[in-house]
């Protein structure tokens, strides 16, 4: 069994997510486990939003409004006519409870890290539900799995620590018996033994995938992204920067 882990950028929009399906379903008919973060800059979104109702600040709903139509864009491009309704539906009645949670800080004023936790897991749920209903509409034999049902951690909340005698049982005994060939799960998020959603903190996609890797022995974790490959210092700051065309493990 394989491990593949998509970000954000790879999962930004339609054309993306279909991009990602052209690899998983070239991988043939090995067992895949396929973990993805939240369409880009979604994170970010759901923490603006989050520090807006924490103000009281009513420009919070345009920020929600986003988020919602960025997902439901996706649904449209993505699902035939008739797979739509009952994807569109789940979601929206997600983004009911994700209102209801910014309706109560923004009444308090107040965002605490157990709610932040909450909130910003909606993007990873979101993006790993419409990229299983995906899968499922082009044939592939998918099913989606909460990695808060595998996944067990303290109270930390945004940077979770990892119960990993939990977490690696959890795991064993799901996918030793789950039929599927591919399984989608969200990144990022876990729960504690609470049942209280938590985060692994920023990058915390990478992190799920290398536990769950780690749980089930994988054969092979594959962290797709889609920049060139690493580089001699960051693009970004160093215009100079050069990919490096092969790379030790020591000396990455």
């Amino acid at each position: 069994m394989k491990v593949l882990k998509f970000g954000g950028t790879s999962v930004a929009n339609a054309q993306n997510i279909e991009r990602v399906k052209d690899i998983v379903s070239g991988m043939g008919r090995e067992q895949l486990i396929v973990v993805v973060s939240a369409m880009g800059g979604i994170t970010d979104l759901l923490l603006t939003m989050a520090s807006r109702t924490s103000r009281q600040d009513v420009a919070y709903k345009a920020v929600l409004k986003e988020i919602e139509d960025r997902h439901l864009q996706a649904i449209r491009e993505l699902l035939p006519v008739g797979s739509q309704s009952a994807a569109l539906s789940k979601v929206k009645s997600e983004l009911n409870v994700l209102e209801t949670l910014a309706e109560g800080s923004y009444l308090i004023g107040e965002i605490t890290p157990k709610l932040s936790d909450k909130i910003v897991s909606f993007g990873e749920l979101f993006s790993s539900f419409i990229i299983s209903e995906y899968f499922r509409s082009e044939k592939l034999d998918t099913s989606f799995k909460d990695s808060r049902e595998l996944l067990k951690t303290n109270e930390t909340y945004g940077r979770a620590a990892v119960n990993f005698e939990r977490t690696f049982a959890n795991c064993h005994t799901f996918f030793e018996h789950s039929k599927s060939q591919i399984h989608v799960l969200p990144g990022f998020i876990a729960s504690s033994e609470n049942g209280n959603s938590t985060t692994l903190g920023r990058g915390g996609s990478d992190y799920t995938a290398a536990v769950v890797a780690a749980a089930i022995e994988a054969e092979e974790l594959q962290i797709w992204t889609d920049v060139s490959g690493m580089y001699t210092a960051n693009p970004k700051i160093v215009k100079q920067a050069m990919a490096i065309p092969h790379i030790s493990y020591e000396e990455a």
